[in-house]
């Protein structure tokens, strides 16, 4: 075989090499110190090799790797009931690999319910401009997003994409063939974006009055990343029928699930759905040390008080650089800067890596941020030290 890359073209990354890490930090090949204010894109919620969690799965190594779903997972029963327990209007789980999976679960699960109800013409599942669900084919249908559908042939029958905030036009598209709306408590690809509570209340209420489904993706603003549990938590009167869950729940390893109600999953029966890796005794494993850490309400008093800290710092540099900064945006420690010159995202990035701090961009200009749940203000003030030095540097340029 010739020498050179194999890889698809798809990723174009730049030329550092991470070979460990600790915290909120990695450290190159050659040595070399970077912050980490992106965690794999939400995914490390408890830093770089937490202890506890390389523990877990380190002993369960030297047990049972791998059964599939023929077999009894002991550990998916003890996750499962940890997350009912977190949620009154939760009663089902199903394990997944990863966020796309269990969006495109999620979605099966609100048809199956519907035709299970007698209601097989109620299959439309009703997304929102911005959102960003997965790069399955149903998942980047649901969203919508022109760019990730070019060139993968006709658009999907059953979706509807609506403008984010339209509520005139909300109320319009729920009707007889709505199966379910599909949503983001708080939007990360499109631009850190959180709906209001009203909003959330509103989609419950108007999802009851029509009979359809309520779809939560907290694939990413999920898992203590809010400062609550679970981002919706935020919300009395708005919680889903259905919640897709990813990324921060492993804390590093591969890790998803679908939350439903009992009602919502009753038709999900033997030989609906499948999957061979998903709920694997080393993923129950790593779910279970993750759980016990960010389900700790001290903890997560602690996310609170951080991106609290984070948040003002931030509001603050954007009065520093009114000409850069225009807006704070996100929830917790899902934070978002929008940026006044278009690109200028992009820009931030790059000069951000040129000083060691690794983030990540939005949709709508924003730089966007998503640090491990472990920091405290030694890495706060790291990252505002960088961000100020980036920002002084990029005003000359404008």
């Amino acid at each position: 075989m010739a020498e050179g890359n194999h890889l698809f073209d798809c990723y174009n990354p730049p030329n550092i090499v991470f070979e460990r890490g600790e915290g909120a930090y990695l450290w190159t090949d050659q040595g070399e110190r970077y912050l980490d204010f992106i965690a794999g894109i939400a995914v490390n919620s408890l830093g770089h090799a937490p202890a506890d969690v390389a523990e877990a799965v380190t002993a369960q190594m030297g047990k049972v790797w791998h059964l599939s779903n023929m077999f009894k997972v002991p550990g998916q029963i003890e996750l499962s009931r940890r997350y009912c327990d977190d949620l009154p209007w939760a009663d089902k789980v199903f394990f997944q690999n990863s966020g796309t999976e269990s969006l495109e679960l999620a979605m099966k699960t609100a048809r199956r319910y519907q035709y299970g109800e007698g209601r097989p013409e109620k299959y439309d599942i009703i997304g929102f401009g911005g959102a960003f669900h997965g790069r399955t084919f149903a998942a980047v249908n649901a969203a919508g997003n022109p760019k990730y559908l070019e060139g993968f042939g006709p658009r999907l029958p059953g979706f509807v994409n609506l403008p984010f905030g339209d509520h005139d036009a909300l109320k319009d598209a729920v009707g007889e063939t709505t199966a379910a709306v599909l949503v983001e408590p708080v939007q990360g690809e499109g631009g850190v974006r959180a709906l209001p509570p009203e909003c959330l209340r509103g989609l419950r209420e108007l999802c009851d009055e029509h009979g359809a489904l309520l779809i939560y993706d907290e694939v990413q603003c999920g898992a203590a990343r809010t400062g609550r549990l679970w981002a919706h938590q935020w919300v009395d009167g708005g919680h889903p029928d259905i919640m897709a869950v990813a990324k921060g729940v492993g804390g590093g390893f591969p890790l998803g699930a679908v939350i439903a109600s009992a009602e919502a999953a009753k038709h999900m029966v033997p030989g609906t759905h499948g999957t061979t890796y998903g709920g694997n005794p080393l993923a129950m494993a790593a779910g279970i040390a993750v759980h016990e850490r960010i389900s700790d309400p001290a903890f997560l008093e602690n996310v609170r008080d951080v991106s609290n800290a984070f948040r003002q710092s931030l509001e603050g540099l954007r009065d520093e650089f009114p000409d850069l900064i225009a807006e704070v945006r996100g929830k917790g420690l899902l934070i978002g800067l929008k940026m006044a010159v278009e690109g200028d995202h992009l820009k931030a990035k790059t000069r951000l890596l040129d000083h060691k701090m690794m983030v990540g961009t939005a949709g709508d200009n924003v730089l966007r941020m998503a640090p491990p749940l472990i920091i405290g203000e030694t890495e706060v003030r790291e990252a505002m030290e960088t961000l100020r030095t980036v920002l002084s540097e990029m005003r000359p340029h404008l």
